[in-house]
């Protein structure tokens, strides 16, 4: 499904991209909160197929897209889109965002990070054509100290880093905004390992989530 959820016009749209080897709150929650303070009505999940960037995945493709609908079926801000599963090449987001931009010519994107993706911007594949094509809203996770960031990430953020949502509406990209809209700070690795040992992760994951893990009996 990669069809915005409207027969209006959407002014401005998010993504978030990633393996969800599972999804979890670290995810889901960080960009409900960003989500409604930049007045957004829809946010696109899209699962990785071969992330250049991670060697494997446990979970296959249709356990992970089924653990991302689960997610959608429980927040309606979400939307499923598999357009990176559909390729059999490496899952670069500029090629992604070049493809959305060119589906929603008229709309601004807001491409959600994590604080360690940003950290590794600047290696990313054509990182700077990114920067034309939509702002980056990065969630400032525990644990990372914006006074220790490396140099290029600095310099960076000096060039592009906004103070406001409200800036968002006032260019069409290359914007960086800041949030910290979460005390969460859970890893995929972690939850898989709390699977394997048994350990609730109730606290960590939608409940449907939990309960699909379970009965494809993954992470063991």
């Amino acid at each position: 499904m990669n069809t915005v959820k409207t027969n209006q016009r959407v002014e401005t749209l998010g993504i978030l991209g990633g393996t969800f080897d599972p999804i979890h709150y670290g995810h889901i929650k960080p960009t409900i909160k960003s989500a409604k303070v930049l007045g957004l009505s829809q946010v696109l999940l899209l699962p990785a197929h071969i992330p250049p960037h991670k060697s494997n995945t446990i979970a296959n493709v249709q356990q992970r897209t089924a653990m991302v609908e689960l997610a959608c079926q429980s927040h309606s801000l979400f939307t499923v889109d598999l357009r990176e599963l559909k390729r059999n090449s490496f899952s670069y987001t500029v090629t992604t965002l070049k493809e959305i931009k060119k589906q929603y010519p008229a709309t601004t994107l807001c491409f959600f990070m994590g604080m360690d993706s940003l950290l590794n911007f600047t290696k990313w594949h054509h990182w700077q054509e990114i920067l034309t094509l939509c702002h980056l809203i990065v969630n400032a996770r525990p644990g990372y100290d914006l006074t220790q960031l490396n140099s290029a990430t600095r310099a960076l953020l000096a060039l592009h880093q906004i103070d406001s949502p409200c800036e968002i509406n006032q260019q069409s990209s290359g914007g960086i905004l800041m949030t910290k809209h979460t005390e969460l700070n859970i890893s995929s690795t972690e939850l898989r390992h709390k699977f394997k040992q048994n350990l609730s992760c109730q606290h960590l994951l939608p409940i449907n989530i939990i309960d699909y893990i379970k009965s494809q009996k993954l992470y063991l």
